[in-house]
């Protein structure tokens, strides 16, 4: 990339580092929630906000993250990110108290927000055209890992070190950051400047109460005053962005979008793939600690031929997205991943073998690094470059309402599972094995219907030379 735009590589660099940082602060406490309980002498379920309060914050504010960056400037606001990330992370390092350290995490997930949906347009900015799925690909590689190695880093520094460390970590990585974003990144706004308030308050407040509902389900069940309450808020909320949406000049989020098949389809894959991964590694991660007796990090590492596989497949997928079409890629990635997860829960039983895994494992690290190479690339050429940042939002947000929801709704099934195992006579480990086949078999059935939706994606016109139903307006740049 260097070579065809002199300072393309390093741009790329500057915008991935602290995306991985964001991504990776999603699960990384997971693994010590344990020490943190036992420094605040607090029960465990008490620090699940450890968690929450992030992805909150994180899920509720990325569109509003995008419109700042078309209204302000885009490398202002992803360096505004950065600073509050940093903060954010200092004040968890510092917090002596669960309340002070969920303030602390909250502001980290607003800072996230508004790095991430930058991040990818400034990535894509960056470098030629004919580069672009290619430093996509490399976005939503560093981002898959950065979600997927999150456990497994949490586990090692509180094992190594103190969990403290998780967060201070950041520190010196936002110290670096800055400046190198500042040098190697070059300023650019939306061509829609306008800042929709109204409209990012009602999506805002619809996705927090969506989120807050979903994980509320997943402690207090379905039919809790909680989960009733946060899920119908938050479709109130929504009815009401879109019929306000309808009628604004300049809407939050442009209405051509949702006639875009390939945008409209490519983000229901990303909804149904991260329904299916974050549901499956959450209980994968809980088998291999259970059942199978591994430790927090013997656990998060045998899990790397599934998380780190993308590494490897995303440079290489990159570059047949154009060639072959990001639909195809996204349904054959979707494919093998319910493949991977089919076999996992055919295989699963209390006295497995590791070896037995590894083969499932590097598969569904296959598939999922198809999808991460193609379903960013796909959105964004899809939509008009000026719309890029709305359109990174968008897909931002649903990715992380698929998670939530996956996690919710598979939790729900394998809690159905292991008590009517157990109800049979079935000891624990054969009742963890049960309620574990039941939820992935249903992640399963939701990743292929993502398959197939995404065979109907139609492959952009290269003959144009831009996106479908999209207007040939380049960003505006200081």
């Amino acid at each position: 990339m260097a070579s065809n735009r002199p300072g393309a590589l390093w741009a790329l660099v500057a915008t991935s580092v602290p995306m991985f940082m964001v991504s990776l602060d999603n699960l990384v406490v997971t693994n010590a929630l344990v020490d943190m309980s036992k420094d605040f002498q607090v029960r465990q379920s008490e620090l699940q906000w450890v968690v929450n309060g992030y992805v909150l914050a994180f899920a509720g504010l990325l569109l509003a993250g995008a419109a700042l960056g078309d209204r302000f400037g885009r490398r202002r606001v992803f360096n505004w990110g950065i600073v509050l990330f940093t903060l954010g992370s200092a004040a968890c390092g510092l917090s002596g108290s669960v309340g002070q350290l969920v303030a602390a995490r909250v502001v980290q997930g607003a800072g996230a927000a508004m790095i991430l949906p930058v991040s990818l347009t400034l990535a894509v900015a960056a470098v030629p055209a004919a580069r672009r799925a290619l430093a996509v690909g490399v976005w939503g590689g560093v981002n898959g890992l950065g979600i997927a190695v999150g456990p497994l880093a949490g586990g090692l520094v509180t094992e190594g070190l103190d969990w403290h460390w998780i967060f201070w970590i950041n520190v010196p990585v936002g110290l670096i950051a800055v400046p190198l974003a500042l040098w190697a990144i070059q300023e650019s706004r939306g061509r829609d400047r306008s800042l929709d308030l109204v409209g990012i308050a009602l999506i805002t407040g619809s996705v927090v109460g969506a989120v807050w509902g979903i994980v509320g389900a997943a402690d207090q069940g379905w039919g809790a005053t909680r989960t009733v309450a946060g899920l119908g808020g938050a479709v109130v909320l929504l009815i009401a962005f879109i019929a306000y949406e309808r009628r604004s000049p300049q809407p939050l989020v442009p209405l051509t979008m949702y006639r875009i098949r390939s945008f409209m389809l490519s983000n229901a894959v990303s909804l149904t793939m991260y329904f299916g991964v974050f549901g499956s590694i959450f209980f994968l991660a809980q088998f291999m600690q259970g059942p199978m007796g591994y430790s927090p990090f013997a656990a998060g590492l045998r899990t790397l031929p599934w998380t780190a596989a993308p590494m490897v497949v995303v440079p290489i997928a990159s570059m047949l997205v154009d060639r072959v079409g990001g639909g195809i890629l996204q349904a054959a990635g979707s494919a093998l991943q319910a493949l991977a997860l089919g076999w996992i829960a055919v295989i699963a039983k209390p006295d497995i073998s590791y070896g037995a895994l590894v083969p499932a494992l590097v598969l569904a690290g296959v598939g999922m690094g198809l999808v991460f190479a193609a379903n960013p690339a796909t959105v964004i050429s899809s939509v008009a470059e000026h719309e890029h940042n709305k359109a990174s939002g968008v897909n931002n947000t649903i990715r992380e309402f698929g998670g939530a929801l996956g996690i919710a709704v598979l939790t729900t099934v394998f809690t159905h599972g292991v008590d009517s195992e157990t109800g049979r006579g079935g000891n624990a480990g054969q009742a963890f094995v049960h309620g574990l086949q039941q939820a992935i078999w249903l992640g399963v059935a939701v990743v292929v219907v993502g398959a197939l939706g995404a065979l109907f994606i139609r492959r952009p016109q290269p003959a144009t030379g831009q996106p479908i139903a999209a207007e040939p307006q380049p960003a505006l740049v200081d």
